[in-house]
């Protein structure tokens, strides 16, 4: 029981980025159908859940890599998402980065992923097994398609509600996130 709790609160701390970045960059979206919303969330718990494990199934090669690079890719994605929603408030074009295409669906989903080669990394280094890693990487599947799911709908909400308001502080919170990869790097 204690080691289903502590996949879980893993997987919260894994994957809470990506509830900040499906719920703001769904702020401009004005409806989703149910179909769109499981089909994005697929594709960030399998692209959230493939880095952990391509992390920890090959840390020692990418160890030095990740360290020095990761953050400023996830700076740049988030800026680049970020920027875009900010961009889009000031034109008044609300479609201009949000998860409709697959680009800005992939962009987003790598961009919170990151985080996750590292931790997978610094998994292999403890010498973790690989069916230690594998419920973890369960859980983190799990808890990243709840969590896309539920910042789409949450997104989709505050967009309608509070329009150009919910896309400002929407990009602000991703360049803010980006900053703080950054930040925690250097």
């Amino acid at each position: 029981m204690l080691g289903i709790l502590a996949a879980f609160i893993f997987a919260v701390s894994l994957c809470a980025d990506c509830f900040a970045v499906s719920a703001c960059s769904s702020v401009s979206v004005k409806d989703v159908s149910t179909g769109r919303i499981l089909t994005i969330a697929v594709v960030f718990a399998f692209v959230q859940t493939g880095f952990l494990l391509a992390g920890w199934a090959f840390g020692d090669l990418f160890v030095g890599f990740v360290g020095k690079v990761a953050p400023f890719i996830g700076f740049l994605l988030l800026l680049y998402v970020g920027g875009g929603m900010l961009l889009s408030a000031w034109k008044d074009d609300p479609e201009a980065r949000n998860l409709n295409g697959l680009l800005n669906i992939l962009i987003g989903a790598v961009a919170t992923s990151i985080d996750a080669l590292a931790v997978g990394i610094s998994l292999s280094m403890d010498g973790e097994s690989l069916g230690d890693v594998s419920f973890k990487a369960a859980a983190v599947f799990l808890v990243t398609f709840l969590s896309v799911v539920l910042g789409i709908k949450g997104g989709v909400l505050a967009g309608r509600r509070y329009g150009r308001t919910a896309l400002v502080v929407g990009g602000i919170v991703l360049i803010t996130i980006g900053l703080n990869i950054l930040f925690d790097f250097i």
